[in-house]
């Protein structure tokens, strides 16, 4: 049987807008999203019988094999197709975990499209999408690993963005910050509105300095509850904001990774080397944003 393999990239939370609390409970969002050059991987061998192996930098912080995404996703998938043709991943995984990136979520995403592939099934047939949608509320924008907002939970999504050229660099302290604890410190209640502020449109086509003044204009809702749930954020936040080059600095999803858009691929491995250098045991990483 052939190897298939794919690249779980990570989940940049460029903007992230709370709009409210919706009356059955789950948050209403807006967040524009990107992808990173690196990430986790994932093979499949098909087979008879689905299992996983988990190996990599942050094997150890995954959890157990059975809660992980990629089973669940592969489950979800065989419900909505009878004789789905299964067989083992190998998950090489280099992102740290509960870190506001997305990682177990863009596993997922990569494990329906190995499932995909391995079926003969394109990525738009409406059980693959659903088989997403049930997974996790951010693996269908995992799916095609491209920039676009996504709006309500995680299931309404804009058209892919033809993004600038975005040095950025990705910080993560090793803090794990749960995403449930973060709303719960926001504190909204079933069908509470916000009035933070409109989340801007981003023109296709334009100059890095046209998107990253748009971007300005936005924010992270989560970032002041993630920063009183771990203190650690605001000093991340801090550090990255004083690297040479830093055009805009913030938080991705629920943290406790923050980035910061850098004005030059050398900027941004600058910034990334010497952050590493001054905290050994933080995850930095420089990469380019699609």
């Amino acid at each position: 049987m052939t190897l298939l393999v794919e690249k779980a990239a990570a989940k940049v939370n460029l903007t992230l807008h709370v709009r409210g609390r919706r009356a059955d409970g789950w948050h209403e969002l807006e967040s524009l999203v990107a992808f990173s050059g690196g990430g986790d991987q994932l093979s499949l061998e098909p087979g008879a019988i689905t299992t996983l192996t988990v190996n990599g930098p942050t094997a150890g912080a995954a959890g157990s094999d059975d809660d992980n995404l990629v089973l669940r996703a592969a489950r979800e998938l065989s419900q909505c197709v009878p004789g789905l043709q299964g067989g083992t991943f190998h998950l090489f995984k280099r992102l740290p975990v509960a870190a506001g990136i997305g990682g177990g979520s863009s596993d997922a995403a990569a494990a329906l499209r190995l499932l995909a592939r391995a079926n003969a099934l394109p990525l738009d047939d409406t059980r693959v999408i659903e088989a997403a949608a049930a997974t996790g509320s951010d693996v269908p924008v995992c799916l095609r690993q491209t920039a676009r907002v996504m709006r309500g939970r995680g299931e309404e999504l804009g058209p892919p963005l033809d993004l600038p050229r975005l040095f950025c660099v990705l910080v993560n302290p090793g803090v794990a910050v749960e995403t449930r604890a973060v709303f719960a410190e926001m504190r909204l209640q079933p069908g509470e509105s916000t009035s933070f502020g409109k989340h801007p449109d981003f023109t296709a086509g334009a100059s890095v300095e046209a998107f990253v003044a748009a971007l300005k204009k936005a924010r992270n809702d989560m970032e002041d509850a993630a920063c009183v749930l771990a203190p650690v954020v605001s000093h991340v936040l801090a550090v990255i904001a004083a690297a040479r080059g830093c055009k805009l600095v913030r938080m991705s999803g629920s943290g406790a990774t923050c980035f910061g858009l850098f004005e030059s691929c050398h900027a941004a491995a600058r910034a990334a080397a010497v952050i590493r250098s001054q905290h050994p045991g933080w995850w930095v990483k420089s990469t380019l944003l699609r």
